[in-house]
This record gives C-alpha cells, structure tokens and sequence, in this order.
C-alpha cells in the first residue's frame, strides 16, 4: 500500500487548527456559522475566517482583558472560552488556509494570487476581494469552474477537495473538504482521508471543530456517495456529513493550477 499526503505545512495549518494550544489547554478550533452569529466587517478571527495565529492573537487579548491565567486553562475551558468569544472558523476558511500553504510549497505562491474571486464584479468588489481574500473565497469559489475542475475519484490525491452545492433547502450549507491523505494499491486509490470545520447538531454547542474522516472506495469508477464514509471509524458519525453528500452536487475537485 503507496501512501500520498499534503506538505508538512499544509498538514500544520490542519494540525494547529484541531489542536490549537494555549499554556497546557488543547482544544480543536471551534467551527464558526457566520449566517447564525451575523458578523460584519470586524476582526478576520472573529468572523469565522482567522488563520490559527489570527485566532491566538485575538484569544490573547481576551486573555488579558478578563485577567485570565493561560496556563489554568484546561481543554474545556480553553474551547467555552473560544466559543463565548465568537472565536472560529467556517468550512471555507479553513480550506483556504490549509491550500494557500499546500500552493506555496507546490512553488504557487499565494493562494490569493490564483483565485478568480466571483465577487470582483466592480472596483469595489475587487477592493474587498483584495484586501479581504479569505472572506470572499467561499464554497461557491472553491467550486467555480474559474478556480478548479472536476477529476474523476480513480485520480484522487491529497490537495484535492469536495465540494457539497445546491442542498435540498435553505437550511443546507454550502461545504467543503480538503484531502489530506490517499492510500493507494497498485496505483489505485483504496483510501481518501479528509478533513473539514463542521458543527454537527448533536455535538452541541462545544463539541464542533475540525474533523477528520475517510471514504473508503470500493467502487473506483463511481461517484463519492458510493463510497463508504466514516469519520473516527464509525460509519454512524460520517452519517451527517454522507447525507448532505448525497443531498447536494458533490463533486471531487482540483485547483486548476495544481497538477
């Protein structure tokens, strides 16, 4: 069995987002639902769309200003106090942050400098898109034929991602998976490991944060929903996630840039 994964960086910024450390407390980044809490126009960390260091900043201050001890800090204290303070991030952001350092070890460069935003419609579209990159690329475009195009499931391999468009109703969210590790046979994916910011209702309010899952393919000449997706091992926790799947146009993607 042949195994591919993404750079060292790019598997950092995944790493630094589920265990974000402050003094002894570890804790995933919690996931950040921008349509629920309604930020405009503030803070990047506190809209769902901080790098883990742009988090950290913000938690610092925070920190300070209610005279808190970093180092008492235990694991569920560290995430109440990133969840109370609107401190996250959403399924795009992540990706973004996870494929700019992936693009920049490829020899790529940033990745604001590919992306054709589909908000720079007009020069103030184009403002906002360049001086507020992670905030304009969402799902949609991840998804755009501009940016990526659509590779069938026996090519797979790390850096690429899923796109989950068009849910059933309005309560569906657009979203997004990156690939950060593909095991192979004779050349054949076996194994596509992924991982993504998701909140799962029954997780509660500090539960959610960055996931980890794996489809197995045992049908390589088909689509994703044949597949058989967990996330920790159990079919049962990928059930969610397989649903919106199914329910959505989900399609497996490469930035057109990467080969």
């Amino acid at each position: 069995m042949n195994t591919k994964i993404l750079s060292s960086q790019a598997l950092k910024v995944i790493d630094d987002y589920m265990h974000f450390h402050v003094g002894n407390a570890v804790s995933s980044v919690p996931y950040f639902n921008n349509k629920t809490a309604r930020a405009r126009m503030t803070l990047r960390a506190r809209v769902g769309k901080g790098s883990p260091k742009d988090i950290l900043e913000e938690l610092e201050s925070v920190i300070v200003k209610h005279h808190i001890v970093a180092d008492t800090l235990a694991d569920e204290s560290l995430k109440k106090l990133l969840v109370e303070n609107n401190l996250g991030v959403d399924c795009s952001a992540f990706a973004y942050y996870v494929l700019d350092a992936e693009n920049r070890e490829r020899g790529q460069g940033h990745l604001n400098r590919r992306i054709l935003f589909m908000n720079n419609f007009n020069p103030i579209g184009k403002m906002k898109c360049y001086l507020r990159p992670v905030e304009n690329c969402d799902v949609k475009t991840f998804g755009s034929d501009n940016n990526s195009r659509v590779i069938p499931l026996k090519n797979v391999q790390p850096g690429d991602i899923i796109t989950m468009l068009e849910g059933p109703d309005a309560s569906d969210r657009n979203h997004i998976l990156v690939v950060h590790e593909v095991e192979y046979d004779n050349g054949i994916p076996k194994s596509v490991f992924y991982s993504h910011a998701i909140a799962y209702p029954e997780e509660g309010l500090y539960g959610n944060g960055i996931k980890q899952g794996k489809i197995e393919i045992t049908y390589p000449d088909q689509e994703l929903t044949k597949q058989i997706w967990t996330e920790d091992g159990s079919i049962l926790k990928a059930q969610k996630i397989f649903s919106q799947a199914q329910a959505s146009k989900t399609e497996l993607r490469r930035l057109k840039w990467l080969s």
